[in-house]
């Protein structure tokens, strides 16, 4: 029986790949407020916009590939049972072999109804205005923006809840309910965390690697297999 891994991910480690990070230090997101383009009156209020701002997203995901830290992570599978609960709506840990991924914010190539988030459509080309499901209803990006509930939260937490280690990997742990993730790991979970700064109650100097995502993922792979042997 393998152990289980569950690893926690943000925008750190896809920002190595070219995907840009949620929010510029001026709280814009790529010069637009994130509030016009992240949430349902956004939509609501401009849908052409934040139609565009997401097909722009998706169109730069055929121009990137996967880093090194997401095929380490995919290559981890082969020693341990790897769950990965990501927040970045990326394909980029799918394209690098992972095959456990849960997507709490949701995905950039999918699209749902703007009435459900339980009709999930694959969606790989640009989503317009008169793009309909097949009821007629109005599709949108399937992300989970500002003010809607977290679809996968419970899914996440029964994994969290099963790690025997638990690796934060690119994430500020700022974001909740996300963030929240690591108080239903186990009292017997081992913590790691690779991130520059992150530095709280459950880091200290033998399980926080304060270096870039690639770079961190090389001494984790060393330690855990160390580990597990």
């Amino acid at each position: 029986m393998k152990k289980k891994l569950v690893v926690f991910s943000g925008a750190g480690i896809s920002a190595e790949s070219g995907v840009q990070t949620f929010r510029d230090s001026n709280g814009l997101w790529e010069n637009h407020r994130v509030e016009d383009v992240a949430s349902p009156q956004g939509f609501a209020k401009n849908p052409n916009m934040v139609l565009d701002f997401y097909n722009a997203r998706r169109r730069q995901l055929r121009e990137i590939t996967p880093n090194k830290a997401h095929f380490i992570l995919a290559e981890l599978e082969e020693y341990l049972d790897v769950q990965v609960i990501t927040q970045n709506v990326d394909d980029l840990h799918e394209r690098a072999g992972s095959t456990q991924v849960i997507h709490l914010h949701g995905e950039l190539k999918k699209a749902r109804p703007v009435n459900a988030d339980s009709e999930v459509i694959p969606w790989e080309t640009d989503l317009n205005l008169g793009d309909f499901n097949s009821e007629g209803i109005q599709l949108r990006p399937h992300i989970v923006w500002f003010g809607e509930m977290v679809p996968e939260m419970e899914n996440a937490i029964q994994a969290a809840a099963q790690a025997d280690f638990f690796l934060v990997v690119g994430t500020s742990m700022s974001v909740y309910p996300a963030a929240g993730l690591i108080h239903h790991i186990p009292e017997t979970c081992k913590i790691f965390v690779i991130d520059p700064l992150l530095e709280n109650t459950f880091t200290n100097k033998e399980n926080h690697f304060k270096t870039s995502a690639t770079e961190g993922m090389d001494y984790f792979k060393s330690i855990i297999l160390q580990t597990i042997k």
